[in-house]
């Protein structure tokens, strides 16, 4: 399989995609990186960049023909990145088959992993706070998220849903930081904070993490940091 290095974890949290590859390996996948630096283009949506983002795509058809024509699976640790894929790309490639085929392709890592009828992983005896990303609930769906959590005997708190209100790059901009800081604090900052210091929180997206880590004392993890951590724990001195 496929594992998307994308832009926010390889540039930014590079942990988070060696944790992955972790968990991947140890669940039976050999697993491969795009031969090139490619980009979905995630980050020039919002600012109407529609022509740069489609020969980003270009070159991710290009590179990726080969997997794609043998149904090779696409991983994204991202879920900004798993929507482009799954919404945005064929959006704008509808008339092109590799492009819808790389949309069915994608997934995330706990649709990946729900897959297996058996789970190559021993139960995580934890608590988490789990916080969902706005794509991952409206675009990709937070179902095998769920059930992957439930399978492995995590014991799960999801606050009020709603944003985390970083938004992407919303939060970062001077004028918009109040606004984005109020969503915050409407119902996942005041959770996190108040969860108790052996309580994991727990969230797949980047912006997410940053709003969480500048806006509490806390330090959110990764799904897959999480699984490492129960793989590692499971391994004798």
């Amino acid at each position: 399989m496929v594992l998307w290095p994308d832009t926010f974890n390889d540039a930014f949290f590079p942990e988070v995609l060696s944790a992955a590859v972790e968990v991947l390996e140890h669940a039976g996948y050999v697993v491969t990186i795009p031969s090139r630096p490619l980009c979905c283009g995630r980050a020039l949506y919002d600012f109407g960049m529609l022509d740069t983002a489609k020969q980003l795509w270009r070159e991710t058809l290009s590179t990726l023909a080969p997997e794609i024509a043998s149904g090779t699976p696409v991983v994204g640790l991202e879920p900004s990145c798993v929507a482009a894929f799954r919404d945005e790309l064929p959006n704008l490639f509808p008339d092109d088959p590799q492009a819808q085929r790389l949309a069915r392709q994608t997934h995330t890592l706990a649709e990946l992993l729900d897959q297996h009828d058996q789970l190559p992983f021993d139960p995580i005896d934890v608590r988490a706070l789990v916080h969902y990303h706005c794509h991952h609930r409206s675009i990709i769906g937070i179902e095998a998220h769920e059930r992957l959590l439930e399978r492995l005997g995590v014991e799960v708190e999801v606050p009020d849903p709603g944003c985390c209100g970083m938004a992407g790059a919303f939060g970062f901009e001077p004028e918009k930081y109040a606004v984005s800081i109020a969503i915050g604090e409407r119902a996942l900052l005041p959770a996190v904070r108040e969860a108790p210091a052996a309580t994991v929180v727990l969230t797949d997206g980047f912006s997410c993490r940053e709003q969480i880590r500048q806006g509490s004392e806390r330090q959110p993890i990764h799904l897959a940091q999480l699984l490492a951590r129960g793989i590692r724990a499971g391994k004798p001195d």
